[in-house]
């Protein structure tokens, strides 16, 4: 059964833990997603729900490609594409396991399955890095009206998530999207200019958005 309402995310405890349990339907996800709320599976076995105190919010007009790694994809250059390999970028982001104290993936079996039906349906989308043909990079998100929230990246060659995080922006733009969640703040999202934004004014801006 879906869900049908969340919690006020005010709620929410000191680490932004809404609640705990329900399910990954479809519709339960958009909802999460239109309340300020995001799954986060605990340990592969619990699902949780949250809404961090700060979210991570990276606005368009303050991205920033490092010039480093400018200089550094003129040597190395990639191809870009979205959604062309949707299932291999979330089955690759669910094989990373370098994620700071994290105790191994949050991108779960479930997980896996439920936003490859967010992707059937439009919902979630695919970005990805090639390197002669071989899926080295990607990130994939969700998009409702006008918000998009990324939720996981991988690299298999330096630099390769960071193409697809610059293919990204380039496709918020085209949509007129403003800003992009990024949900916590990560080396990889902070390198481009994300910073965080209190709760109070990230649900002003989503409500926006929406």
């Amino acid at each position: 059964m879906t869900i049908e309402e969340f919690p006020d995310v005010e709620t929410a405890d000191e680490d932004g833990l809404v609640a705990i349990g329900g399910d990954l339907a479809p519709q339960s996800i958009v909802l999460a997603y239109k309340s300020g709320i995001f799954p986060w599976p605990i340990n592969r076995r619990l699902l949780a729900w949250f809404a961090p105190p700060q979210r991570g919010v990276l606005f368009l007009d303050e991205f920033h490609i490092p010039r480093r790694l400018r200089e550094q994809l003129k040597k190395h250059p990639f191809t870009s594409a979205v959604d062309r390999d949707f299932a291999g970028v979330i089955t690759r982001c669910a094989e990373v396991k370098n994620r700071g104290d994290q105790d191994g993936t949050w991108v779960t079996p479930a997980m896996i399955d439920a936003y490859s039906r967010l992707f059937d349906m439009g919902i979630a989308h695919s970005f990805e890095s090639y390197h002669e043909s071989e899926l080295v990079g990607g990130i994939y998100g969700v998009e409702i009206g006008g918000f998009f929230a990324a939720e996981s990246s991988f690299y298999r060659e330096t630099n390769a998530s960071k193409v697809a995080m610059i293919t990204l922006i380039e496709y918020l733009r085209a949509k007129g999207i403003q800003w992009l969640d990024c949900q916590v703040i990560t080396p990889f999202s902070a390198s481009f200019g994300a910073r965080p934004v209190e709760r109070k004014e990230f649900m002003r801006m989503l409500k926006q958005a929406l």
